[in-house]
């Protein structure tokens, strides 16, 4: 058996680390609401987003008075992952995260969190909060790798399925409160 030289000229990624040959974020636009929705659709049968939710939180994304950064994730072309962050008088919340199922360990909810919690910082949130179901502990362990701590619950949330959600935050980490910098 042969192996072919790879076309792209980086080498490859060390084993265990996620590889982002091909993946594109980029900000969500309304064309991306249809492969959006199917995904949607797809990991969350009962308490998907309808197309309303989605064109309502974009008519706040854009302009001087934006309040909402949402992302889309695309790797060679096709719509992997979306996630959005609404910001409003300081606190941020983690409005939506989602990757298609063989992207799930891939790294991609990570970049998509760090990408949002930077919109936060732009949006000068000293807090982002969000929501999770609380059998999702995939989810959960991504959140608590990014300083966020569950806060509350709430009952009933994600409908019409009745379950319950965790609360979840992680504040902004003042000068004071931030770790040493060592030598130099």
């Amino acid at each position: 058996m042969s192996v072919r030289p790879s076309p792209d000229p980086r080498p490859p990624a060390p084993p265990g680390s996620p590889d982002d040959r091909g993946l594109v974020l980029r900000e969500m636009r309304w064309w991306d609401l249809a492969p959006v929705l199917e995904l949607e659709r797809e990991l969350f049968p009962e308490d998907a987003w309808s197309p309303g939710m989605f064109w309502s939180e974009l008519a706040h994304a854009r302009g001087p008075h934006a309040t909402r950064r949402y992302l889309v994730a695309e790797r060679d072309g096709r719509l992997v992952g979306y996630g959005g962050l609404a910001a409003i008088d300081g606190t941020g919340d983690i409005q939506t995260i989602a990757t298609a199922r063989d992207q799930w360990g891939s790294g991609l909810g990570s970049r998509l969190l760090t990408e949002l919690l930077g919109a936060a910082t732009d949006f000068e949130c000293h807090e982002v909060l969000l929501e999770v179901r609380v059998d999702n502990l995939r989810a959960q362990r991504l959140y608590e790798r990014f300083g966020f701590e569950p806060i509350g619950f709430r009952r009933g949330y994600y409908q019409p399925g009745n379950h319950d959600a965790l609360v979840m935050r992680r504040t902004t980490q003042t000068s004071s409160e931030a770790p040493p910098v060592q030598g130099t």
